[in-house]
Formats: structure tokens, C-alpha cells, sequence
């Protein structure tokens, strides 16, 4: 079996999964959602495993039951008598089930139809027919924004941009409906096209992007000055690990005596991929653990393996969530390296997602995960030991770079020290 831990409620064009490895011979498939981004990286749900507890047979129907069912086959007779258009079974039933879960008030909660659920795995494999931008959620006031415009890309091509608000597409509004959904009517065969409404600087415009399959980056790395590295992860998807890695050693090879790790709009993935990477950076002890509402907890560890030993410094802002979060706090208990932005997220349950085996699943919120020290971050985020709001150091004309970023500046500041 095959647990994930889905840590944020945003992909690009859907949302992030979390995967990660129990220390026993099966895994469910459990994820940690968190807010935003467009999480990546797939796992095929291998079984299923869902305990409900056990029941008296004697007692399994009762009145009550029974009257229950009368209640709702009598108005399921009701729609197809007198609804005014036709009414599908399928929907009906579908409408049944969503209802549910949306009964339980809880954004990260859902039913996912067959299609929904192909979407989900889809978005998860990393390669998929999209446009090429990471989008993330408002859960407050549903807004959907470009937190990253991928290169090569159509939406590059098509003129978008981080920080555009997608209004709709193809005329579906983004405040109606969650994100997982919304990113079905962005995503479609290769060759088609989506109609986007975006708003840039208070205007509105449509811009039409054709999709393409992509297979987006998660990783990008490069030397910068004083022989210190710079590592951002965007995702944490199946393939962010090897990148990582391949990434890390390159910079080694080049003589790196430091590094920066960017998590910033870094909406989370996939559970085992940042356990894996902390496993790499860390030495032994727990990086994040789980709680459930009956107080079993469930540790995920590096080990003394491997680790590495250089100053370190991350960058987070109010979109670092999920997994990211985990990174970011497993770093900070540890106290190997300075955190420096704002606020993260605040993304600190853990939704289980559950393959139902005819090709539909659901999500549901079952613990709470918490950092090495102990501390759950759900609601509130992790606050930076150097807090620095953002600032574009560049002319109005200028393009995004390095020297003009300052958060980047104060991380090579403290590194250089």
C-alpha cells in the first residue's frame, strides 16, 4: 500500500501530493495538502486499506437506516419526476457523494470521480498536457494566481505572468469550484486550446494558450558568488529527489562552501521526495511526524547515513507550504541554517487520499503532522529568524535577477559572514 500526505490544496494545474515511506511492509496512500502551487509527481495508489471499524450484524439496519433510505430514494424519485431538464443516475449519484464530503466543511476533504481522480494521477506523474504555470488557491477568497510561469512554455509564449490572477477559463470561474477542479478546464488534449480571463494591475484580458504535454522542472541550480550554491525546488514531486541531488552534487564539484535553498511559492508535493532530501542534508533524527485524532503517531526520520555540513539558508515567503514546510521546519529544528522571508503557510494536517477501487477516490483530513520540536504549524505558519519582506531592488524596466532580489542579498550576506 501506498501513503501520501497531500499538504497543499494548489498545483499547477492542480494540487499537491505528498507520498511518504512508513518504516513497515505497507503503505497507504496518504497526502499533506497545503494551500497553493501545482503539485507534481506521481504514485499510483497500489491498494487500498481503509479501516471503518466493525459492525453488530444484528444492528447493522435498523429503522433509522432504513427510514434514511426511504428519505432519499423518495427524493431521487423527486428529480427525475419533476426536475425540469433530465437527470443522469451518474450524476445524481456523484452529486451524492460530493455532498458528503462537502458536508464536512473542510476545503481539503473531496470526492474525486473517475475523471477526477485520472486528473489528479496525471498532475502527479509530472508530465501532462497544460500550459506550464504554477498556480496556487486563496482558500479564503478563492482566487486563483500564477505564482510561476515555466520556460518554453505556453503560457510564457501566450504573454502570461507570475502574479496574474486567472479569473476564468473557458468561462468557468476560478471562485466556484476547487482548485483540483478548476485545473481540469485548464489541462486537456494536446493541440487544443483554453481561454483564459486573467487580471494583471487591476485590468482584465483574455489570453488563449494551446496546450502542450509537459513535463515541468522542479529543480533549478546555479553557482553564484563566494562559491556559494543556490538550489530552488518548486515542487516536491516522484522525480524532485534525483534532481536535487544531481543538483547538489554539481555544485559540490564546482567547490560550493554554502548554500540557499529557495522554498519560496513552493506549494508542496509529494511526502517521501522532502523526507528523502532531508534524509540527504540531515543528520539522524526525525524530520516531521503525524498525529491522528486517537494520538498514534507515526515518525518519518533520516538516518545517520549521509549528511551534509555547510551553512544553509532558506527562503520562504507566505506561499511556502506543505512539504515545503516540512523542509523548512525539519532545517530550523535541526538549526542547520537561518530561515529568512515571511510568514509561510500554515498548512499543518494531513489528508489521506483513498482509491476506491472502481476508479473513483476520496480525500479525507485525518491528523495533523508536526516539526521535529513538536510544534504544529497549522494556522500559523513558521516565522523566519530573519523576517524580510520582499523587495525588487531593480528600475521599473528591469527584469528579474539575483542582484535586484533581496531577500537572495541578505541570504548571501549571512552565508558570507
Amino acid at each position: 500500500m501506498e501513503r501520501r500526505i497531500k499538504m497543499c490544496e494548489d498545483i499547477e494545474e492542480v494540487s499537491i501530493e505528498e507520498t511518504v515511506e512508513k518504516k513497515s511492509t505497507k503503505k497507504w496512500p496518504i497526502f499533506l495538502a497545503a494551500v497553493l502551487g501545482i503539485a507534481l509527481g506521481a504514485a499510483i495508489t497500489l491498494g487500498i486499506l481503509f479501516a471503518v471499524g466493525t459492525v453488530n450484524k444484528k444492528s447493522a439496519v435498523t429503522s433509522s437506516t432504513v427510514g434514511e433510505n426511504a428519505k432519499l430514494s423518495s427524493l431521487i424519485q423527486l428529480i427525475k419526476d419533476y426536475y425540469y431538464i433530465d437527470v443522469d443516475d451518474e450524476t445524481l449519484q456523484n452529486g451524492l457523494y460530493e455532498g458528503l464530503f462537502e458536508s464536512l466543511d473542510d476545503p481539503y476533504s473531496e470526492y474525486y470521480t473517475e475523471d477526477e481522480y485520472d486528473e489528479l494521477m496525471s498532475t502527479l506523474s509530472g508530465n501532462y498536457a497544460g500550459i506550464g504555470a504554477l498556480l496556487q488557491k486563496n482558500i479564503e477568497t478563492g482566487e486563483v494566481n500564477i505564482t510561476k510561469v515555466y520556460s518554453d512554455t505556453p503560457a510564457e509564449k501566450a504573454g502570461l505572468q507570475a502574479g496574474d490572477s486567472i479569473v476564468s477559463a473557458d468561462e468557468y470561474l476560478a471562485v466556484d469550484m476547487d482548485l483540483d477542479e478548476f485545473v481540469q478546464h485548464i489541462r486537456g488534449e494536446e493541440g487544443t486550446s483554453v481561454a483564459l480571463v486573467i487580471s494583471r494591475d487591476g485590468e482584465e484580458m483574455t489570453i488563449t494558450c494551446e496546450r502542450e504535454t509537459i513535463a515541468t522542472p522542479t529543480v533549478e541550480s546555479k553557482m553564484l558568488e563566494n562559491n556559494i550554491g543556490y538550489i530552488a525546488v518548486s515542487q516536491f514531486t516522484e522525480s524532485t529527489y534525483d534532481d536535487f541531488v544531481e543538483a547538489y552534487e554539481d555544485l559540490e564539484s564546482q567547490g560550493m562552501t554554502a548554500v540557499v535553498f529557495d522554498m519560496r511559492n513552493n506549494g508542496g508535493g509529494l511526502v517521501d521526495s522532502v523526507v528523502k532530501i532531508l534524509d540527504y542534508l540531515l543528520p539522524e533524527g526525525t524530520v516531521v511526524y503525524t498525529m491522528d485524532r486517537n494520538d498514534y503517531k507515526v515518525e518519518y526520520s533520516s538516518d545517520a547515513d549521509n549528511y551534509k555540513d555547510i551553512p544553509m539558508a532558506v527562503l520562504v515567503n507566505g506561499n511556502t507550504a506543505s512539504a515545503a514546510e516540512i523542509f523548512t521546519g525539519a532545517i530550523r529544528d535541526f538549526e542547520y541554517g537561518t530561515i529568512i522571508g515571511t510568514q509561510t503557510y500554515g498548512k499543518g494536517i494531513v489528508q489521506s487520499t483513498i482509491d476506491l477501487g472502481d476508479g473513483t477516490a476520496v480525500k479525507i483530513t485525518t491528523s495533523r503532522y508536526y516539526t521535529p520540536s513538536g510544534e504544529c504549524i497549522h494556522g500559523k505558519g513558521i516565522t523566519p529568524d530573519i523576517v524580510l519582506e520582499y523587495e525588487f531592488l531593480g528600475g521599473e524596466n528591469e527584469a528579474y535577477s539575483i542582484e535586484y532580489d533581496n531577500q537572495l542579498q541578505k541570504a548571501l550576506e549571512v552565508l558570507g559572514e
